[in-house]
């Protein structure tokens, strides 16, 4: 990206809603760094509070941190109205939560985007908003994709069968949506709802499609089964056996939340990102059962068991990253053994990352 594209955000507000979280408190940080000014809009109450503190970098007290819901119009429209860049990265993203909660989903996840949406509308002066969607939106793709009878096709196919069992999809921009989860379905909305919001105002906009996004310091919740590389460490690290859903046979695109900070940043102001969708992924398909196998070499003893797979887990599938790389002018370049052993090695010197209600299991299993 050229300098001049850089500098066009310096000293510029950009609102990023949910801008305390993982994801969130990484794009802030990167937005510094470039000189913008972030204000993170965010609830603070995914976590214990001192998780943000001292995992996230945090700190409640800061200006540029506004404790409020995206849901709470009067406070959004505020916050809106002294930006010129938007980022919306709040929602409800545990898909076992939404699971449990639908109801929850659709507060948090479409009627707070309406919300923004409403009040970005509203204010002429953004210059664009990034919504950031989901690779969850393409359920397992279309297996229709990989019938085509052409010896191109029959030669991937049978490479990959013999690496991963069964053909991995890659998921395409312009491919069909077949959400198969609330969350899902919740993202694929939004997706929707923000091209014919902003668009009759032809306020830009830009849908970035986040894959499996891991990399410290993500810690685990409690009954989730998202975050696979933070799950398996965190497990391993007390001595626990690695769930292997379904066998583990999943293909994830695991993009390092580095990563994934860089290329929001770069939607945000890249002149080919108006009115784009865009996958934000490596390209390479790595299974579950392969991330287990990455971080047992971290833990020598480390045994892993297979489980049920859990409602609405996709068998899943990889990034087509031609359109990002042309977009954004950019890839990843963190690689999935590089992002686990950075996880491992900065889960050892953060104990604190290991909340007491994981370490009751462990104690509880060992007694």
């Amino acid at each position: 990206m050229h300098d001049t594209q850089w500098k066009e955000i310096a000293g510029r507000t950009v609102l990023v809603t949910g801008g305390a979280g993982l994801i969130g408190s990484r794009i802030t940080s990167h937005l510094r760094q470039i000189g913008a000014q972030p204000v993170a809009l965010c609830t603070l109450d995914a976590y214990p509070r001192h998780t943000y503190r001292d995992l996230f970098g945090v700190d409640a007290s800061d200006p540029g941190v506004i404790i409020g819901d995206i849901q709470d119009t009067a406070l959004v429209k505020k916050a809106v109205a002294d930006a010129d860049y938007v980022i919306h990265a709040a929602a409800l993203a545990d898909v076992a939560a939404c699971t449990r909660e639908p109801m929850s989903a659709i507060h948090n996840n479409i009627t707070g985007t309406q919300v923004l949406l409403d009040a970005v509308a509203a204010c002429q002066r953004i210059r664009r908003l990034v919504y950031v969607s989901s690779a969850s939106v393409y359920g397992n793709g279309n297996p229709d994709d990989w019938a085509r009878p052409c010896d191109e096709f029959r030669t991937v196919r049978a490479l990959l069968e013999s690496v991963y069992g069964r053909v991995p999809p890659q998921f395409h921009e312009h491919a069909p949506l077949r959400p198969m989860s609330v969350y899902a379905n919740t993202k694929a909305w939004g997706e929707t709802q923000a091209a014919l919001t902003l668009g009759a105002v032809r306020i830009s906009f830009t849908i970035v499609r986040y894959f499996s996004v891991y990399g410290d310091p993500q810690v685990v919740k409690e009954n989730s089964h998202s975050w696979v590389v933070a799950w398996f460490a965190t497990r391993a690290a007390l001595g626990l056996p690695l769930h292997l859903n379904g066998g583990g046979h999943q293909i994830r695109d695991l993009v390092h939340v580095d990563d994934i900070a860089e290329a929001t940043v770069r939607a945000l102001i890249a002149p080919r990102a108006h009115n784009e969708t865009i996958n934000i992924g490596t390209g390479t398909p790595t299974s579950i059962r392969k991330v287990a196998e990455l971080v047992a070499a971290r833990y020598p003893g480390t045994r892993m068991v297979d489980t049920p797979m859990p409602p609405g887990d996709p068998l899943g599938g990889y990034a087509a990253t031609r359109r990002m790389e042309a977009v954004l002018d950019w890839r990843p370049t963190i690689t999935v053994e590089e992002g686990v052993a950075r996880y491992a090695d900065w889960l050892r010197r953060t104990p604190g990352a290991i909340l007491g209600w994981l370490r009751s299991q462990s104690n509880a299993a060992s007694a």
